[in-house]
């Protein structure tokens, strides 16, 4: 599906994986990109609000688009619905405070 964010398949695939192969699960919690938000998202850590933001932002900047380019009402307000529920998924995720450094303490 164009325009929906890859996270949560992302999540979905680890979470699959890790039920079915213990490898493919190792493989995907090393992705430079991925692996952390994996992690974080399994162990409950969080996310920091930057992320929380970009994410809301992008989700509703690609459901905007598609209900532009689709010009139909139903279809509107079937992605109106998603948005709210994927926006209150993400508010509701825990708040991870950025790690300071010794330099900015």
């Amino acid at each position: 599906m164009p325009l929906v964010p890859t996270t949560p398949f992302v999540l979905l695939s680890a979470i699959c994986f890790s039920k079915s192969s213990k490898k493919i699960e190792a493989w995907l919690a090393r992705l430079p990109f991925f692996g952390s938000f994996i992690e974080n998202y399994r162990t409950k850590q969080g996310i920091t609000v930057t992320l929380k933001a970009i994410s809301i932002l992008s989700v509703w900047a690609g459901l905007t688009t598609s209900m532009i380019v689709l010009g139909r009402l139903w279809v509107s307000i079937v992605l109106v619905i998603v948005g709210v529920c994927v926006t209150t998924h993400i508010l509701l995720i825990k708040t991870k405070k950025k790690n300071r450094t010794m330099e900015e303490i």
